[in-house]
């Protein structure tokens, strides 16, 4: 469970760390604008924004990072569990607000390493 557990954690962040590349760097290329399904200007018009949002996705991702290299196990578990339930609370929030999608993309991987992380520390 201990390896499924690390493997999930950082599934996440690597989506996190993707997650900021796309929306601070590629969101206005046309691979940006055709993964979101937005126009040129609409891109342009909402740049500001999702640097934004990228930037916050990439401080989970390296508090997830940062989480393998804590050596106490229950600090390690508490920084785990605050970082996916903020992401799965925020990909619920996206999928209902924004893209449907959002939801298996960003809550179901955050979701599946929470369970592990909470399984692999009561047992």
């Amino acid at each position: 469970m201990h390896y499924l557990t690390e493997v999930l954690v950082a599934l996440v962040a690597i989506l996190h760390f993707l997650f900021l590349i796309l929306e601070m760097f590629l969101w206005q290329t046309p691979y940006g604008r055709r993964t979101f399904g937005m126009t040129a200007d609409a891109a342009a018009q909402t740049a500001v924004w999702a640097k934004n949002q990228g930037f916050y996705n990439g401080i989970l991702a390296a508090g997830l990072v940062w989480s393998f290299f804590i050596p106490d196990p229950h600090f390690q578990a508490a920084l785990r569990t605050y970082l996916l339930i903020s992401i799965v609370a925020a990909g619920i929030y996206g999928a209902l607000t924004a893209k449907s999608s959002i939801l298996y993309i960003q809550a179901l991987p955050a979701f599946l390493a929470l369970i592990a992380v909470y399984f692999y520390n009561i047992l």
